[in-house]
């Protein structure tokens, strides 16, 4: 999956786009949960997944630090491919994106926000619409690359165990497969997802733009992991051919004053 966007007039072009798999907010409230529990998502497909597939789920989010951590865990900033930055509010839903001097306050509950463009307010003009119509997707796009693992149990997938396998660098893993139900903006997509035997960690990802495609339109590391709050977090997403990162991670429970409503982009934070 490549996300292109270009906004030089601005236009913002997306392809490939990931299924959004759970609502983008959550209460306040600290979560308690008991230890190894991991409770799937109202709407998870229970009866059509495979049990050992859902096991395998379960011992992946526990290694990357557990659901009452990522429960709990509030806001999320990271760089994304061709220079965009966002930070996230999961408490919220507030959505803070930049590409180059174009800059997007947006939440994603309301469906409302703002665009600047070198921090003139051009929210009202054809091409902010433009800009506001595309945030709820890029921000489906961005945080799938981020934070996929911990969606192996949302609302409309399906989980199939499809036997063991090795990943390109040659380790064995258990092979994952997600397929959607009724969800997001592409739910025809199908994705393999190879979990390390001996960490329980992913390690590799394989997206299918439809399920039925014999190949996928790419195969990608999920590597270099990293712990941010209370959770490991992983930037390489290189290919065999190119690499490639996500860089500038960042958890957090707070973030300095003006940064979710800044009409200028932000310094880059820092944990």
């Amino acid at each position: 999956m490549r996300l292109l966007i270009q906004i030089a007039r601005p236009l913002v072009l997306i392809t490939g786009l990931c299924v959004l798999l759970a609502a983008p907010a959550q209460a306040q409230k600290k979560v308690k949960v008991a230890k190894g529990s991991y409770p799937a998502a109202e709407g998870f497909d229970a009866a059509g997944s495979d049990a050992k597939a859902v096991t395998i789920a379960d011992r992946v989010m526990r290694e990357m630090g557990g659901y009452e951590a990522w429960q709990n865990a509030r806001y999320f900033g990271w760089s994304f491919f061709g220079g965009q930055y966002q930070v996230w509010d999961k408490y919220t839903g507030d959505f803070h994106w930049e590409k180059d001097t174009l800059v997007a306050n947006y939440n994603l509950n309301t469906k409302r926000g703002q665009v600047y463009s070198r921090g003139r307010d051009i929210s009202t003009t054809p091409a902010g619409q433009k800009v506001l119509d595309k945030m709820n997707p890029i921000w489906i796009n961005n945080m799938y690359w981020l934070l996929m693992p911990f969606k192996l149990k949302d609302s409309g997938v399906t989980l199939a165990y499809k036997g063991e396998a090795k990943t390109q660098a040659g380790a064995l893993a258990d092979l994952l497969q997600m397929t959607f139900k009724n969800v997001g903006v592409t739910p025809q997509n199908r994705y393999e997802i190879l979990v390390n035997r001996a960490t329980g960690l992913v390690d590799e990802w394989a997206y299918f733009a439809k399920a039925d495609d014999a190949q996928p339109a790419f195969r990608r590391r999920w590597a270099d992991y990293a712990r941010h709050g209370q959770l490991l977090l992983a930037a390489d997403r290189s290919d065999a051919a190119k690499p490639a990162r996500l860089d500038n991670i960042f958890q957090g429970q707070a973030v300095p004053a003006g940064v979710m409503t800044s009409a200028v982009p932000v310094a880059k934070l820092k944990e």
